[in-house]
């Protein structure tokens, strides 16, 4: 298959452009940096011709509902009207489990983004998954100070790397609307997996976890995040990666 990964270059999107060539496919990268821009749509139609399947892992990083929301329907807009001139039959977006009553913050950008993938005229899967491994370590290098401030977040974190397989496996199937939500191999609390992340790297910082306020707040207190039951389940756990290649210093 000829398999193209918008923000082939992120956290996710480099292990779907690795896992992609190792079965065998060609692969073709949308970022910026390879002449390819979906905020303007710049350069996906000429990136785009012959695709077989697109996998959109693209990403901002904005607590703003309004910029989330903004962001991801142009992106998908963009992406989604080459796809459709170019003949592409399958999209596949990434998403967030657990996120349908938390239509707050950065997960109004992806609900956003699902309903508008819904609403395309491209055969879609969209593909969820628990927060990865490296989100803490994310969050950590946002904030500066020997104190660190997180929210109360109940979740199953998954391995980035992992994700990217997956979502190259929903990619080599056909269209199916829903593809399986996927976590991590354990329950974890925020906090205290930044605290071993900055433990292990050596790092003296206090970690506190607050409950924020709001549907927000509420919602990544809740559990819901943690996937549901039928969730297929990752194999590498939180002290496994921090311990493997993938894994960088906070």
């Amino acid at each position: 298959m000829r398999i193209a990964v918008a923000g082939g270059t992120g956290v996710v999107g480099r292990h779907a452009v690795e896992a992609a060539r190792a079965a065998g496919h060609e692969v073709v990268v949308l970022s910026r940096s390879s002449g390819a821009d979906v905020l303007t749509g710049a350069g996906l139609a000429e990136r785009l011709q012959g695709a077989d399947a697109v996998i959109d892992v693209t990403n901002t990083t904005t607590l703003s509902a309004a910029k989330a929301v903004k962001f991801f329907e142009t992106a998908t807009r963009n992406l989604l009207a080459a796809e459709s001139r170019a003949g592409v039959a399958h999209h596949v977006a990434l998403s967030i489990v657990g996120i349908d009553g938390i239509d707050a913050s950065y997960y109004a950008g992806k609900l956003a983004q699902e309903r508008a993938v819904a609403a395309g005229s491209v055969p879609f899967t969209i593909a969820r998954a628990g927060q990865f491994h490296e989100f803490a370590g994310q969050l950590l290098s946002g904030m500066s100070g020997p104190v660190a401030v997180l929210p109360k977040l109940l979740m199953r974190p998954v391995a980035a790397r992992e994700v990217g397989e997956h979502l190259v496996r929903v990619a080599e199937g056909a269209p199916a609307g829903r593809a399986s939500d996927l976590v991590g191999p354990r329950d974890e609390v925020l906090a205290d997996v930044a605290r071993r992340q900055l433990a292990f790297d050596g790092v003296r910082r206090r970690v506190l976890g607050v409950r924020l306020p709001g549907a927000y707040g509420r919602g990544l207190a809740s559990g819901s995040l943690r996937g549901g039951a039928d969730a297929l389940q990752g194999r590498i756990t939180f002290d496994e990666w921090l311990r493997g290649d993938d894994h960088l210093p906070s």
